[in-house]
This record gives structure tokens, C-alpha cells and sequence, in this order.
């Protein structure tokens, strides 16, 4: 299959297009490169552009005879979203728009799209099934949720068939150390506590301590992201036309932060220092997706189930790359 794959730059992205070729697919990578890593791109196989450029999307898909989209692009920052609302409202929903009309215009019917357990907001019960109602509490969530909304709408009208991979806490890195996560600013837990263990952050802030979970730490459900990888390899090979289905890609199994604190310490075999603060505003005590429907309909199966593993391979990557991609 010919695939493009907005976003494939970036942390996730760069994964999935290394993995989609692998299997003998031929990729191309979409990405302007704002948050993306050219180091982390297919070899040979980037194309630096943005979603708001229609007319280099067209071209894109007619002259390398695309068949399938997979669609990382966007800001992903919650905190950021609250401060900058349109700017994610331009990018991420506008963005999407303007890739559903160069799909619509150049006859591409399958798409898997990149969303995100933020669009449940604080759940009712966990672990979290897709019938959970949607009630996103930021406007990261809320741009996830509109596109998913529009894939809907074009699915209808014009039989784009479509695949909504709702990712709970992507973590990790490639096995073999070539791949890994590299943003600036870093928000994700792992990783900022591995630098902690490098010496490149003088402690470890956890927000708040007084949750209603077996610590009082907020829980969450890591997910490898090769493991999101396979799992959008899957959904390719599954969507049907006119037809779209949303699935939560989690292991089913919450770590809370202190947990992940100290496997971060196990495996690094290095302490780090710990400070406790106050909650942050709309952090929900526990997220923990059920992903039994991804497994019996997409036959997948997490590969790094336990945090140890998961963690190890975020540390390999670290170590030897204490500066990321060291492009910016």
C-alpha cells in the first residue's frame, strides 16, 4: 500500500512510518517540522510541508499515487491548548479540514487518525470503554473530538472509510535505541523522569499526593509506542469504505506516578529527588483504558505489558541520546 503519514516526524509518527515499511508498504512522511525531528524521518522519505497548504497536498497525493493517510499531525500540549486555544483550533482542527478536502479532491478513502483519551475527559467508571460518553475538558481534547466528528461527516458523504485510534499514555522507545521521544518542552512523565536520573533536571515535581488511589497519585494506563504502531499497521488493513470505528489503545493496566517514579529508579539504577506539589487542574485520579475491543477486532495485543519493559527501552534511548536528536 502507498501511505502517507502527516505528523511522521514526530514521536509516534516517525515509529509507525519505520514500522508501515518494514512490512513493505511504501511510505512517505508529511511533516512542516515545528515539533517534528528530520532525524527521525523515513530516510529519503520526508516532505516538509503543512496541512494549511492544500495545493502541495494535492500534488503529494496524485504524484505519489497515495492510497491510505495516517494522520499524526498536530499540537498535542494540553496546558498549551488552554493557554492558546486557537492556535490548536487552527492547527489541529482547520489542519484536518483542509487534508479531509485534498482526500476528498484527490480520491483517497482510508484514514487512520491519531486521537486520544482526552476526548472522555474525567470518566465515569475506568477502565474505560469507547461507549464512554465524550466529555473532553480542554481544547486539545475538544480539536480530537471535532475531527472525529468530521471523519464522521465524510464517511457519510463521501465514503471516506476511516479508522479513530484513541492512544491512552504513549511511552517508550524503538528497541533498538535509534528511535525515541524527543520534545521541547517535555510533559510526559517518563521521560522527564529519566532526565532527573541524567542529572538534566534537578528533581521530580508530582502534582498532587491526596488522589482517591492506593498512594494518592494519579494513575495512568503506558502504552508502548510501538505497540501504537502496530496497532494503526492493523487498522490499515482493516477499514472498509464509508465505514468508520473508534478503539482505546491502552494495556488495560494503570501505573501511578510513583510507581512509575520508582520502576524509572529500578531501571535507571540511579535515585532521583522527588518534590510534591499541588494538583493540576482537571488531572482526573485515575485513566485506565479497556482494550478489549482493539484486540478482538484488530487482533492486537500489546507486546510490552509490563512497565518494566516499557520503561527499559525509554531508558536506552535517553542514555545514549542525553540531547534527543540534537537538531533544535
Amino acid at each position: 500500500m502507498r501511505i502517507l503519514v502527516t505528523g511522521g516526524a514526530g514521536y509516534i509518527g516517525s515509529h509507525a512510518a519505520r514500522m508501515f515499511a518494514g512490512h513493505g508498504h511504501d511510505v512517505w512522511v508529511y511533516d512542516n517540522l515545528s515539533r517534528g525531528h528530520a532525524a527521525a524521518a523515513l530516510p529519503g522519505r520526508l516532505i516538509r510541508g503543512d496541512l494549511s497548504d492544500g495545493a502541495l497536498l494535492d500534488e503529494v497525493l496524485r504524484a505519489r499515487r497515495i492510497e491510505a493517510v495516517v494522520h499524526f499531525a498536530a499540537l498535542t500540549y494540553v496546558g498549551e491548548s488552554v493557554n492558546e486555544p486557537n492556535r490548536y483550533y487552527r492547527n489541529n482542527v482547520s489542519g484536518s479540514v483542509e487534508l479531509l478536502d485534498a482526500l476528498r479532491r484527490c480520491d483517497v478513502r482510508r484514514l487512520v487518525f491519531s486521537s486520544t483519551a482526552a476526548i472522555y475527559g474525567v470518566p465515569a467508571k475506568v477502565p474505560i470503554t469507547e461507549d464512554e460518553a465524550s466529555a473532553p475538558i480542554n481544547p486539545y481534547g475538544r480539536t480530537k473530538l471535532a475531527i472525529e466528528w468530521a471523519l464522521a461527516d465524510h464517511a457519510a458523504a463521501h465514503g471516506l472509510g476511516y479508522t479513530a485510534l484513541r492512544y491512552f499514555n504513549a511511552a517508550g522507545a524503538s528497541p533498538d535505541g535509534t528511535l525515541g521521544e524527543d520534545h521541547d518542552p517535555e510533559t510526559h512523565l517518563i521521560p522527564i523522569v529519566l532526565q532527573a536520573a541524567l542529572g538534566q533536571r534537578p528533581h521530580v515535581e508530582v502534582f498532587g499526593d491526596d488522589y482517591p488511589t492506593p498512594d494518592g497519585t494519579c494513575v495512568r494506563d503506558y502504552v508502548h509506542v510501538d505497540d501504537l504502531a502496530d496497532a494503526h499497521l492493523r487498522a490499515l488493513e482493516r477499514i472498509e469504505p464509508g465505514r468508520g470505528r473508534a478503539f482505546n489503545l491502552g494495556t488495560g493496566v494503570g501505573y501511578s506516578v510513583r510507581e512509575v517514579i520508582d520502576t524509572c529508579q529500578r531501571v535507571s539504577g540511579r535515585r532521583v529527588e522527588v518534590k510534591t506539589g499541588p494538583r493540576r487542574l482537571g488531572d482526573p485520579p485515575e485513566l485506565i483504558a479497556s482494550p478489549e475491543r482493539a484486540m478482538r477486532e484488530l487482533g492486537w495485543k500489546p507486546r510490552y505489558d509490563d512497565l518494566g519493559s516499557l520503561v527499559e527501552t525509554a531508558w536506552n534511548w535517553h542514555r545514549a541520546h542525553p540531547k534527543g536528536y540534537g537538531e533544535k
